[in-house]
């Protein structure tokens, strides 16, 4: 049987800020919340290879990523996770399709065409990233995570700088990339409705430490 656990046992430290956790995971679809400053994005970045912890080890289906005793500390190109951070960064000088396919790994055709279908940007094959609006802009942020055909997809506040109304839209979106994909995911926010939709358990963080893992279905602090 595949091992389908994270494993998130470490320690990071910047500057006074500590953080500590040790948490294995077993759901396909975590949020984690919590105020800012919690260290709910140095998990993530911890996770995808882009903040050393001191200690400690990460472990993703089976596969470790880092682990200090060992020696082991995967660069971020080879850890097979799929990375969407707060503030979306797509490449103006290429159009939609070379952004997209932008340090492909293991997501070859078909799956381009299954995430543009999957994700609806057929449409913007093309075009160029200055002319797309605030929700393609995220959604081919989404789709180029995507194309690295990662083993866990990591998403940071990713609804946080749009609207209420297209947050609503850009939802179903992210709800079908867990569902039909199958790809699990460990998810930032601070809005209680996308959690719902989104998450099955919960990890809440303060001062960086985690205080409590619970089920969606409990009450969850925005």
């Amino acid at each position: 049987m595949t091992d389908t656990s994270v494993i998130l046992d470490f320690a990071v430290r910047r500057g006074s800020f500590r953080l500590d956790i040790h948490e294995q995971l077993q759901s396909s679809a975590v949020a984690i919340v919590g105020p800012s400053g919690a260290g709910k994005t140095t998990v993530l970045d911890a996770i995808a290879g882009l903040r050393r912890p001191a200690r400690g080890k990460i472990v993703v289906h089976g596969r470790t990523l880092f682990d200090s005793d060992s020696g082991i500390d995967i660069p971020p190109a080879g850890r097979r996770v799929g990375y969407v951070p707060q503030d979306v960064v797509l490449f103006p000088h290429m159009n939609v399709d070379r952004n997209i396919l932008y340090g492909t790994g293991r997501g070859e055709p078909p799956l381009f065409e299954r995430v543009l279908e999957l994700l609806e940007i057929g449409s913007l094959a093309g075009r160029p990233i200055d002319g797309l609006s605030g929700g393609e802009r995220q959604r081919v942020a989404l789709a180029r995570a995507l194309m690295s055909g990662p083993d866990l997809l990591l998403l940071d506040e990713p609804l946080a700088a749009v609207d209420v109304a297209l947050r609503g839209r850009i939802l179903p979106f992210i709800e079908r990339v867990r569902g039909e994909l199958g790809t699990p995911v460990i998810y930032v926010s601070h809005a209680a409705d996308e959690i719902r939709r989104i998450a099955d358990h919960v990890v809440v963080l303060e001062s960086g430490r985690v205080l409590r893992v619970e089920s969606v279905s409990a009450p969850t602090p925005a």
